[in-house]
């Protein structure tokens, strides 16, 4: 007879925190589960001090929420609550303990916790979601090396954050496996009509979706400038953003103004809570994401999970989804509003050509193969 599977350990923020990475750690601990892979997720006390989160807030509004079980031991300001969770997880010797990486906020907690793990012969694998904050300061990279060097695997997303990863520890012994799509909310997938109508949009007319926190890096001035210039050709498309913003709207709307384009944008500036992502989702005819950096998308992996056709940039996703087809996936050159306009007008075109039924359904398996891989890691 075998033996039964030992626990897996999953460290990282779940509901009542909110965001992408919330979901994956959610998705992948119910996938786990699934396998009839034991699985003991724990969480945080507190996810961030409020004063240093540049939004309203890092708690999930949704009144149905996508949640998991999971104890709330960590404080990354309490060095206590770090050896007392070590100490929890060495006392039941699970066969890997999983640690979300994204922030280098928590660099000194998780440097700790993996330390303290290791000497306790508990292999540790960090899940890389960004090697480096998106917007990094002088001191990220020498606190990512503090606290990831204390793993003995990776695993990352994209071949760009493993090139990142590997310039900061040349040793790193990785797996490269790509984000599953988002197709969690699939469900809530209603008549365009009456997603527009929801949402106060025109009924008629080529809408385009720009999803998520509103950073930087995300292109939203790019997508502005395209929208401009599709406008100077006679097309005028109409984009709907969904998405706190962390920076001043008014700099947006200024620029909206200034290129004329200010009455065919509609704005949401919150954190859309998960039972109304269905309705954005379903409203739209095409997909932007216009990334001028960063890393992989969840809002990309949630469009495919809709079965909506997105553009995107090469500059953060083109290796992990060059397999899609185009009548998903159109890609466009980084920072170019001119190639940007062109794209979207190609996208809506074809997306009209293109039932959307015959567009193609996300693979379902995909959290299957990432947590089947992750379960057959073998550290020693």
């Amino acid at each position: 007879m075998s033996a039964e599977p030992k626990n897996i350990v999953l460290i990282g923020p779940v509901y009542p925190y909110r965001g992408g990475i919330a979901h994956y750690t959610t998705l992948l601990a119910k996938t786990f589960a699934k396998q009839n892979q034991p699985v003991k997720v724990i969480s945080f006390r507190r996810q961030y001090p409020a004063w240093l989160y540049p939004g309203e807030s890092d708690r999930d509004p949704s009144q149905n929420p996508l949640q998991v079980e999971a104890e709330y031991l960590l404080d990354p300001l309490y060095p206590w609550t770090w050896w007392a969770t070590a100490q929890k997880i060495a006392a039941i010797q699970p066969s890997l303990v999983i640690i979300q990486w994204w922030t280098t906020f928590w660099a000194l907690a998780f440097a700790a916790l993996a330390f303290l793990l290791r000497r306790q012969k508990v292999p540790v694998l960090f899940i890389i979601h960004n090697v480096m904050p998106h917007e990094a300061r002088p001191w990220d990279k020498w606190l990512a090396r503090l606290a990831l060097k204390q793993a003995q695997r990776f695993l990352v997303m994209t071949e760009r954050e493993q090139e990142r990863l590997l310039s900061l520890l040349p040793q790193a012994q990785t797996i490269k496996l790509p984000h599953p799509v988002y197709d969690m909310f699939a469900g809530q997938k209603i008549p365009q009509a009456q997603a527009r109508k929801n949402l106060g949009l025109e009924p008629d007319g080529p809408v385009l979706l720009f999803f998520g926190i509103i950073r930087p890096y995300k292109g939203l001035r790019v997508a502005l400038e395209a929208l401009g210039k599709l406008r100077q050709h006679g097309q005028k498309v109409s984009l709907l953003v969904a998405g706190e913003f962390w920076e001043p709207v008014s700099e947006y709307t200024r620029l909206a103004q200034d290129l004329g384009v200010l009455e065919q944008i509609k704005i949401n500036n919150r954190y859309i809570p998960d039972e109304e992502i269905g309705q954005y989702f379903s409203a739209a005819d095409l997909f932007i994401a216009p990334y001028v950096g960063g890393t992989q998308s969840g809002a990309v992996k949630m469009a495919l999970g809709f079965g909506l056709p997105a553009v995107v940039s090469r500059a953060v996703f083109s290796k992990e989804l060059e397999n899609y087809p185009a009548s998903r996936i159109s890609w466009v050159e980084a920072g170019n509003a001119q190639a940007l306009a062109e794209a979207i007008a190609q996208g809506l075109e074809a997306a009209k050509q293109t039932p959307a039924q015959i567009i193609g359904e996300p693979a379902t398996d995909e959290w299957e193969k990432l947590a089947a891989e992750i379960k057959s890691i073998r550290i020693v």
